[in-house]
């Protein structure tokens, strides 16, 4: 029988994850994205932490109206990139959540590196 779509995901997801892994000098920068709406973090996955978080849900992105397309992306990045910053993070491990390296993922990366996140 044909795996499904969402079993391919759960298992890309579970091959990246056993490599990838968050330290306190190298959080993991975790990627969610649905059909609407992208969402990203930075983990410490030794103790468990979010140190931050962003997506589009936020005000001052959802005011924009670009939420399900590669502009909210790039502006999910950009803030995730801005709030590292303050909290002196600037080194990342990326963790795609099982989804291709493309669109809106792909976007949300080169927005962060480009405001000064290393990965």
């Amino acid at each position: 029988m044909k795996a499904s779509r969402k079993q391919l995901t759960r298992r890309r997801h579970a091959r990246v994850r056993r490599r990838v892994f968050g330290t306190p000098e190298k959080p993991r920068l975790a990627v969610f994205r649905s059909n609407q709406h992208i969402y990203a973090q930075i983990i410490d996955d030794t103790a468990h932490h979010t140190l931050v978080a962003a997506s589009t849900l936020e005000s001052t992105i959802k005011s924009d109206g670009a939420t399900a397309s590669q502009d909210g992306a790039k502006s999910v990045g950009q803030l995730l990139a801005e709030r590292a910053k303050e909290k002196g993070i600037s080194q990342v491990v990326f963790d795609r959540g099982g989804k291709l390296y493309h669109g809106r993922v792909a976007a949300l990366a080169e927005a962060a590196r480009e405001g000064g996140l290393s990965f």
